[in-house]
């Protein structure tokens, strides 16, 4: 079993980060933009060690995605915008926030239970004006369209899906519309599917 995180190996990488900052001429010219790419990279190569089940491979690439949070912050903290304290501050808060069962006086409850008092406390934050507020247009389709199902059930909306509908677009919604009913993730399902294929 591991050891519970001490935060020094964390804290060395912050200094880490600073050094290269300043003393790397490549590190030191690169902005939150042209950073952009790679963390889209490490976000997939993470996602590719979960879907393997090897340990050792997600812990290299959680350690990669960390690079980029840290790279980013670094970044700001060097253009006083925010440091890495800020972040983390912010995450903490709104565990605090979002968890009543386990930082206030809310019962506990079913994971399900859980996560609709989790999403009516972020609604209640964000005060959206539209389902599509505040997802970002790049998502991947399948992935889209479920948070856009999800976000239509919880506004009382019956959204209307044709299952025999001769577009391909529609039968795609349509299974993407059985996948949400079913609690499955179809994105993950898909890549399942792809991994079987293949043999993998």
């Amino acid at each position: 079993m591991a050891e519970p995180a001490s935060g020094v190996p964390l804290l060395e990488l912050l200094e880490v980060m600073r050094r290269l900052r300043t003393e790397c001429a490549w590190k030191a010219s690169q902005t939150h933009r042209s950073l952009a790419r790679y963390l889209l990279e490490e976000t997939h190569e993470t996602l590719e060690a979960i879907d393997t089940g090897d340990a050792e491979h997600l812990r290299e690439e959680l350690g990669d995605l960390l690079l980029q949070v840290y790279f980013h912050a670094a970044i700001a903290e060097q253009a006083g915008e925010f440091t890495l304290d800020d972040v983390a501050a912010d995450i903490t808060a709104k565990m605090r926030r979002r968890n009543p069962h386990v930082f206030g006086s809310a019962a506990g409850g079913t994971p399900e239970e859980i996560n609709e008092v989790w999403e009516s406390i972020k609604a209640t934050e964000k005060q959206r004006t539209s389902v599509t507020d505040g997802l970002p247009p790049g998502l991947p389709a399948l992935l889209y369209a479920d948070k856009v199902l999800d976000r239509l059930e919880r506004e009382g909306a019956q959204p209307t899906v044709d299952r025999a509908a001769d577009d391909l677009g529609s039968r795609l919604l349509a299974l993407v519309a059985e996948a949400h009913a079913a609690g499955v993730d179809p994105e993950q399902a898909l890549r399942d599917a792809v991994r079987g294929l293949l043999g993998g």
